[in-house]
């Protein structure tokens, strides 16, 4: 059975219905979304909404910085991020800010962990930006995989010989071995705002019987999410990170 991990979807609606329906047509039946469906972008509620939808059908979902940032303020965050957070709060039913509020920050099922910055103290939103986060991070999960999101990059780390992390930059749409004698990190990507200067979408296929993973782009109409978020006052910033990959 295929899972689909989709991460910092962002509040973009074309990117997340153009993942969804790429995973779908290579037979994703499970689904896991790993947290940051808000902020940047200006479509929120209709994320939010899709979502919860495969919630309700068993998908696995977390929570993200900016999920938290809905309920707990956003203090942190730079002007513009707290621009879309304004945005959200104001178009999000009260129904779904109750559903992030309720979102775990960490799932462990069997050999797999999802979270949305590092199992090492998934609260304080920690990168995976190196092995050696890498390796905290599989430390304190205590599973075979483990998948997260937060860095908006596509990025496998995995156990070597001598028990340490290494880093492998994956090429989209070639598969994978993951063989669960050794102990991985998958950094699957950003569904809505990728920061490679690639604009299209990414997100990552997971097959655990046949002990495969799977990275990819998908190419969506980021030009018609800009305009969204231009024409709802956000920041122009925004837009153009959308557009660019930025």
């Amino acid at each position: 059975m295929l899972t689909a991990l989709l991460s910092d979807i962002h509040g973009n609606l074309e990117a997340l219905n153009a993942c969804l329906g790429h995973a779908r047509e290579r037979g994703a039946e499970r689904f896991g979304f790993l947290g940051d469906l808000v902020g940047y972008g200006a479509d929120a509620r209709g994320v939010v909404e899709i979502v919860a939808r495969y919630a309700a059908a068993g998908a696995v979902v977390l929570k993200g910085n900016h999920d938290e940032g809905i309920e707990e303020g956003s203090g942190y965050f730079n002007d513009a991020a707290r621009a879309a957070l304004q945005w959200a709060r104001e178009t999000l039913t009260e129904e779904q800010k109750v559903f992030l509020a309720s979102l775990p920050l960490i799932v462990r099922q069997e050999t797999v962990c999802f979270v949305h910055a590092s199992a090492a103290a998934p609260e304080r939103w920690d990168y995976i930006d190196s092995p050696a986060a890498a390796k905290r991070c599989t430390d304190a999960a205590e599973t075979c995989y483990t998948f997260c999101g937060h860095v908006h990059d596509q990025v496998l780390y995995f156990e070597n010989a001598h028990g340490r992390m290494s880093e492998f930059r994956p090429f989209p749409g070639t598969a994978i071995p993951v063989p669960s004698h050794r102990r991985w990190v998958v950094i699957v990507g950003s569904v809505g705002q990728p920061r490679d200067r690639n604009p299209a979408a990414a997100y990552t296929l997971f097959d655990l019987a046949g002990q495969k993973l799977t990275f990819f782009r998908v190419p969506y109409d980021a030009m018609a999410a800009a305009d969204k978020i231009r024409h709802c006052g956000l920041p122009s910033s925004l837009a153009y990170r959308v557009e660019l990959g930025i």
